[in-house]
């Protein structure tokens, strides 16, 4: 990797599978010890940490439901003992859902979409922050957004693009309150990253063709694409660059 992380210490939220994987595989490549959150699959999670263990730093794989503040401070709290302190905090953590139309949406789908999105990214930085002070200006927050946040997202999706926004206008308030402390905070806002559940589980194998035969670059994105933003950002390379949102879509946004 093009950039040092060696003795940082790293939470990545949402990191047994997909994006979230590769950027815990990113940030060791690069040197960093790192937690390996996840919600639900363990076996997942826990071959993610054994792979990482084998790069030949600290890493351990660790369960929280990212809904629940008490879950989630007692997973910041567990991931700094092990690995003696945040520097760098990922909260890759989110999910769409379902894909619901608004006028068929219930009170508790879009609250549900929001939680798991935008409150759960609230969450996780709250319980880190007295962390990522003490790292002071090695402290590095980088949140997950989309593209639906710039372009509403597709069919059923409404909910999803609003908390993705959200978590776009909540980043650039973190690197407002957080900045005097010498911590930074960015959002990486993905357009369409193929081999994830995201898309396995909620756009046609068609409609994804569609989408990748549109995009100026020429190919789909993969989890990597995303993980090479992240440790960029994680770095001392990237200290000055707080409050921006890097679009990693092959050029679908702007369009």
């Amino acid at each position: 990797m093009p950039f040092d992380l060696t003795g940082r210490r790293a939470l990545v939220t949402g990191a047994g599978h997909g994006i979230g994987a590769a950027v815990a595989r990113g940030l060791a490549a690069a040197g960093a010890d790192v937690v390996v959150h996840y919600g639900h699959s363990a076996a997942d999670a826990e071959n993610v940490a054994a792979e990482i263990g084998g790069l030949g730093v600290k890493a351990k794989a660790l369960q929280a439901d990212v809904t629940d503040a008490r879950q989630v401070g007692g997973l910041v709290e567990e991931a700094a003992g092990f690995l003696g302190g945040i520097d760098i905090l990922v909260t890759n953590a989110g999910h769409l859902v379902a894909r619901v139309p608004i006028a068929e949406m219930s009170e508790e789908h879009f609250h549900a979409v929001v939680d798991v999105n935008l409150g759960a990214t609230y969450r996780t930085v709250r319980a880190a922050v007295p962390h990522l002070r003490e790292a002071g200006r090695r402290g590095r927050i980088i949140t997950m957004a989309s593209q639906a946040a710039h372009d509403g997202g597709g069919p059923g999706a409404a909910a999803y693009a609003a908390a993705k926004a959200g978590v776009i206008g909540l980043t650039k308030g973190l690197a407002k309150e957080f900045g005097p402390d010498g911590i930074t905070a960015n959002a990486l806002a993905p357009g369409f990253i193929g081999d994830t559940a995201f898309h396995g589980t909620f756009t046609a194998p068609a409609v994804q063709e569609k989408i990748v035969s549109g995009l100026p670059i020429g190919r789909g994105g993969v989890p990597e694409d995303v993980a090479g933003a992240a440790v960029y950002l994680a770095s001392d390379e990237a200290g000055y660059l707080t409050g921006a949102t890097f679009d990693i879509g092959g050029g679908a946004w702007p369009r």
